[in-house]
């Protein structure tokens, strides 16, 4: 190598530690919360580690290209019939004038103009404000304004800018957060497609002061359990008109979480709730925002929490509503049982005494429920030391019965079965390879299985060493359908806190899983057309096109020695024909929805879990 390349490759270097050192000292000396990494600091980290985020950066420019989104939107606008005015109600109290400049001109540049822009000031300190308002309304006759005598916090002046509003949907935002300009057009264009719908979110990312776009989210569409972990709709929703007339608008005491609560209470009155799976609009980051830190509105949290538990009890399923230690903004939900009814443990079996030793007696020892039977269903077990335990269990135990299976292993007919010979109300599938390791993992499931509205309920399956076997299942991940975070180590958050809270899937795995037995008698029961694969997945989807949910409630850890009791699946060539026979009856059902997991994204990667797909 030549001295000449020498000395370049030492410039590089030093370039690259004077940034660090740069960056450092810029984390060291900046009051932490408050840090702003400046755009060409960014630049620069961004060359040297480069990431998914720095990725996005440069993907969602290119999405977002102004020239092109403008021409589709002259292409499309045509076709679209239904042309509603849309009212853009934002309340107005002190914010920095940069942002909210930025915030009005990405209204008015919208390519869709059948719009109007509410704006209700309450009583803003800095004049400024008021200046801007009355200049944007002064330039353009589609700005509405009105000026509150007294400050009566967001909520109050929420409600005074809906009265200016005369149109036919609500889009709820902030004064310094930032529309993309086809946002409008995206909403109109899925109203043409879907005019029922009442309640309308987006996916979202975040942007910074210096103007960087960062942190996306892209979300599932309507999941009620996750809008109980979070306010996963985010700041940018559209309502009907006259939905939010008959909720009465904002209600005051909840200000922090005035957004959150409005949109509980909305989802309440419908069940036509849309999902735009594109970034329609930039929530902003500063100092002030609760984005950057959550020390900065503490009393936002407190109302979440009210907002919550307020609405457990008017959907008749009350219950307690707690923080998520670690994950601010994020809650846990622990519903109260209405009447404690019987569970019905079913597991099958095949010998492996060992392993269901260690089942059974976790069960026993570790079930403080106080109405549950077991179902052990003997699917050909030969060794003495299984006839001995068939023998001695159930005198020991005498909510525990073995049921005779002699037939060639079908999971979904050994299901079936065991379903004949209980007596519960409430189902709980168990493989025989598991270990219970909470006293209260049964009367978690039960308070969350109780529900009307859901239909099977699924637990976080974790290795013997803590790291994560199942928290949820993905349609069309790499193959018909695949368990997420696999690997992670079990207090982990995940994507936007996926490990740890409440979420709907729409698959949960049955080596744990519950469900009331109206619904499994509802569905027709477990596909005996499906013996070893696909079958669970298959009942899981059978109860979401029934209208049911599935939820994922990672309360419930349980120990899994995963597949311990059947060994590889495609160790003969009759089990890999098998396997060839499942998949295709499942995909003949199912196909449709493998291109598109109704609680994952379709910019997400089917490949690598929560991973964008950059297409």
């Amino acid at each position: 190598m030549g001295r000449k390349n020498f000395s370049k490759i030492k410039f590089v270097g030093k370039n690259k530690v004077k940034t660090i050192l740069k960056f450092l000292s810029f984390i060291i000396f900046t009051k932490p919360g408050t840090a702003v990494i400046t755009k060409t600091l960014r630049r620069q980290l961004d060359k040297i580690f480069p990431n998914e985020q720095t990725n996005y950066r440069k993907w969602i420019v290119g999405k977002l290209n102004r020239e092109t989104l403008r021409k589709e939107f002259d292409e499309v606008y045509p076709t679209l019939s239904y042309r509603p005015k849309i009212s853009i109600v934002v309340p107005v109290y002190d914010p920095p004038e940069k942002f909210f400049r930025a915030a009005i001109e990405s209204v008015l540049d919208q390519f869709y103009t059948n719009l109007e822009l509410c704006l209700a000031d309450d009583c803003s300190p800095n004049p400024a404000a008021k200046q801007v308002m009355e200049e944007y309304r002064e330039k353009d006759p589609r700005v509405r304004t009105v000026y509150r005598d007294k400050n009566g916090h967001i909520s109050a002046s929420s409600n005074s800018a809906l009265e200016l509003a005369t149109g036919d949907y609500i889009l709820f935002m902030d004064h310094d957060d930032l529309l993309t300009p086809n946002c409008l057009s995206e909403v109109v264009r899925h109203l043409n497609g879907f005019p029922e719908d009442e309640v309308i979110y987006s996916d979202e990312d975040k942007v910074d002061e210096e103007e960087v776009l960062d942190s996306p989210h892209y979300k599932p569409d309507w999941a009620p359990d996750n809008l109980l972990s979070r306010n996963y709709f985010g700041h940018v929703v559209v309502m009907k008109k006259t939905l939010v007339d008959k909720i009465g608008g904002f209600r005051e005491g909840l200000e922090g979480s005035q957004d959150y609560d409005i949109i509980l209470r909305a989802v309440e009155q419908t069940n036509h709730i849309g999902h735009i799976p594109k970034v329609l609009y930039h929530w902003r980051i500063h100092s002030a925002s609760v984005a950057m830190s959550a020390d900065v509105k503490p009393y936002a949290y407190t109302a979440a929490k009210r907002a919550l538990t307020e609405a457990l009890e008017r959907r008749g399923t009350p219950g307690t509503v707690e923080d998520l230690p670690g994950n601010m903004g994020s809650y846990r939900i622990r519903h109260h049982i209405a009447t404690t009814k019987r569970v019905s443990i079913i597991i099958p079996t095949k010998d492996q005494v060992r392993l269901l030793k260690t089942t059974l007696d976790s069960i026993f020892a570790n079930t403080a429920y106080p109405d549950y039977e077991v179902v052990l269903l003997d699917n050909g077990s030969t060794t003495p030391e299984f006839k001995d335990l068939a023998a001695n269990y159930p005198l020991q135990h005498p909510n525990m019965k073995v049921v005779t299976a002699d037939f060639p292993f079908n999971f979904s007919k050994l299901m079936n079965l065991g379903v004949k010979h209980c007596t519960g109300d409430y189902l709980l599938f168990l493989n025989n390879d598991v270990k219970i390791i909470d006293k209260e993992w049964m009367t978690t499931m039960v308070s969350f299985a109780q529900r009307k509205h859901t239909g099977v309920v699924g637990v976080k399956l974790l290795y013997p060493d803590e790291t994560i076997q199942h928290a949820g299942v993905v349609l069309g991940l790499d193959g018909p359908a695949g368990h997420v975070f696999v690997g992670s180590y079990k207090e982990e958050n995940g994507y936007y806190g996926y490990i740890r809270s409440l979420n709907n899937y729409a698959v949960v795995t049955f080596a744990c899983a519950m469900c009331r037995r109206e619904v499994y008698t509802e569905l027709g029961g477990m596909d005996e057309n499906l013996p070893v694969e696909y079958n669970d997945v298959d009942f899981c989807l059978q109860a979401y096109k029934a209208g049911y949910f599935n939820v994922y409630v990672p309360d419930v850890e349980v120990i899994h020695y995963e597949s311990s009791s059947r060994g590889h699946p495609f160790q003969s060539k009759e089990a890999y024909n098998r396997h060839v026979h499942d998949l295709n009856v499942f995909t003949g059902k199912w196909g449709y929805l493998l291109q598109h997991d109704p609680f994952y994204n379709p910019n997400l990667s089917n490949v690598h879990a929560f991973a964008l797909k950059f297409d």
